[in-house]
């Protein structure tokens, strides 16, 4: 829900990267580009991906009016002194970033980076400690305990899956068969968690392709016209009766090895925005 109303967030993934300054912006023009790009694909919000973003691009998710889920970078591996440089500096990013309107969820972990050589029990008492931190530090907006899977305490179930159009459509049609964590080989909950009715977001899915554009992608179409038709494919599904809430697609930009964004690296659209934005914006069937 938004302002009383029912809401479907409609997120892109985005990692921040930036060409020739990497994590870091040339201009303030640049960082407002990204969103604006964003909204003209239909997208009304962005997932910042392991990356605590500028507080200028925030700046302007608020004054555009662009939802953020604000995600903490992981560690490579975990250790207790590890465990708590990342808990001191995710407190000093809430800190600094809670006054802005535009967020609208923490993330503190994100498909078990740097936790999955540690065992289940251990994982989700480090992963449920920093949901309780987040709580305390904003008691205003929800928190998600491990983006994708294996999840502990958590107010949103996020579950990420890449796979083909006709998958999805099968997997998301109930709750029984969304959970069942037959996409990602790991289980959305680990044991001694369970979902409790929270809205369901798949928040990473597509990663669409070119073939013969280079890099890596998670699927890979021939051309414009098997993207867009492969991307209204993956949407629809999700838009179908069932009990998907929401939505992040994978990604806005190729960034470095990854080429399956929805623009190039230096910002040049793959297919024309008013192409995508009335497939983005199909509406959630009931």
């Amino acid at each position: 829900w938004l302002n009383g109303e029912p809401f479907i967030q409609r997120l892109v993934l985005d990692q921040g990267y930036f060409p020739g300054g990497l994590l870091t912006a040339a201009s303030d023009e640049d960082l407002r580009r990204d969103i604006d790009l964003a909204k003209a694909m239909g997208f009304n919000g962005a997932r910042k991906h392991q990356k605590a973003e500028d507080p200028r691009w925030l700046y302007w998710a608020d004054v555009l009016g662009f939802l953020v889920w604000s995600e903490m970078p992981s560690f490579y591996e975990f250790t207790p002194e590890a465990g708590r440089r990342l808990a001191a500096e995710w407190t000093e990013i809430v800190q600094r970033d809670r006054g802005h309107p535009s967020i609208v969820t923490w993330v503190v972990a994100n498909e078990s980076f740097g936790l999955d050589q540690v065992g289940a029990e251990e994982r989700s008492r480090y992963t449920s400690n920093l949901y309780r931190l987040t709580h305390e530090l904003d008691g205003t907006r929800p928190v998600v305990s491990n983006d994708g899977w294996e999840h502990s305490r958590s107010d949103l179930c996020t579950l990420h899956d890449y796979s083909p159009p006709a998958d999805m459509q099968r997997r998301y049609r109930t709750l029984e068969s969304a959970l069942a964590g037959g996409a990602s080989g790991h289980p959305a909950y680990d044991a001694g968690h369970a979902y409790f009715g929270e809205p369901v977001i798949v928040s990473e899915f597509g990663g669409l392709r070119v073939a013969g554009s280079g890099g890596w992608g998670w699927l890979e179409v021939a051309d414009g016209a098997e993207f867009l038709q492969a991307y209204h494919g993956l949407v629809d599904a999700l838009m179908e009766p069932g009990p998907v809430e929401g939505f992040c697609y994978t990604q806005l930009t190729d960034v470095e090895q990854e080429q399956n964004g929805l623009l190039t690296a230096d910002r040049r659209p793959k297919l024309e925005p008013e192409l995508l934005r009335p497939v983005t914006q199909t509406p959630k069937r009931t």
